[in-house]
């Protein structure tokens, strides 16, 4: 068989397991479906061992060793645990949200939210790849405010359709970031919010090398150049885990800046100032973010 024919029969078996997992997991209870899906995640930590190795690794360079061994390995561990909890969680959102998981979200700082919002200039909602980020966006469509996401397309066409369907069921617009920064830029100038996830290092996208965890780390700044140019908000943002399988919403006050006039400057502010903001929340909530991800893999010159 050709490298393609066993790529598509790949991609058609997660397909068929993704589908499979989402039907089960909506006719069993909420409490047995956030129980399977951390069993999913503890057996990806067993046997994915690249995975688990970049999660330590990563967690080796921010940490060193303020924390032990142990520590470290307990933190990816959890990551795992929760990251398929939040799957769960995710593949229940159609049938299960509004009688079930919108009850078990709290949000702490709206008033920043809705003072960005209220402002009429448009605002970036800016999070990571922290907790629940999903549930974050829908939660906040679901208080009545108009909010797009920018979401890169998936390898698999009919994942994506099923992942974008699922925003836009919420009354979420799911804007591709193959489209033109001109609909991004007009959605800020009507006055509404757009959530952006800005821990990634991609040469897909434009960035600028900010301090991170205090590594230069490749960061997208897009985001920022549309809203210095729309003059919107920048608003930190996150959903967590928190006891008893339930949700936290932290919105932080938006980030304060003076146009200078050097673009590039403003920019680099912006996206620090930013990445400071989550960056204290990633350091509460240690389990909850993407530690797999090669944030440092891109180095300056």
């Amino acid at each position: 068989m050709s490298h393609e024919t066993i790529k598509n029969i790949r991609h058609t078996l997660t397909y068929s397991v993704v589908r499979g997992f989402i039907a089960f997991v909506n006719v069993i209870p909420r409490s047995l479906a956030v129980f399977l899906g951390a069993w999913v995640g503890l057996t990806l930590w067993a046997v994915l061992r690249r995975e688990r190795h970049k999660a330590l690794r990563h967690l080796s360079l921010v940490y060193k060793q303020s924390l032990s061994d142990a520590e470290k390995r307990g933190i990816a561990r959890r990551f795992f645990i929760n990251s398929g909890k939040n799957l769960a969680d995710v593949a229940r959102f159609q049938k299960h949200y509004e009688t079930e998981l919108r009850h078990l979200v709290e949000v702490d700082g709206l008033e920043h939210f809705d003072r960005a919002y209220r402002a009429g200039k448009g605002m970036f909602g800016v999070t990571g790849h922290i907790g629940n980020f999903e549930l974050l966006a829908v939660h906040m469509a679901g208080l009545g405010y108009d909010i797009a996401v920018i979401g890169r397309e998936m390898y698999d066409t009919r994942l994506d359709r099923m992942l974008v369907g699922n925003r836009e069921a919420f009354g979420l617009t799911n804007i591709s970031t193959e489209e033109s920064p001109k609909r991004l830029l007009s959605w800020l100038k009507e006055g509404k919010a757009v959530g952006v996830l800005m821990d990634t290092d991609s040469i897909r996208v434009r960035s600028m090398f900010v301090p991170a965890f205090g590594r230069l780390s490749n960061t997208p700044v897009g985001q920022t150049l549309l809203g210095l140019r729309a003059g919107a908000a920048f608003v930190p943002i996150a959903c967590v885990r928190i006891p008893g399988d339930r949700y936290r919403i932290i919105v932080k006050p938006p980030i304060e800046y003076q146009p200078t006039g050097d673009d590039q400057k403003d920019v680099y502010e912006v996206t620090l100032r930013c990445t400071q903001a989550l960056e204290e929340i990633i350091d509460k909530y240690r389990d909850q973010w993407i530690w797999i991800h090669n944030r440092w893999h891109t180095r300056p010159e």
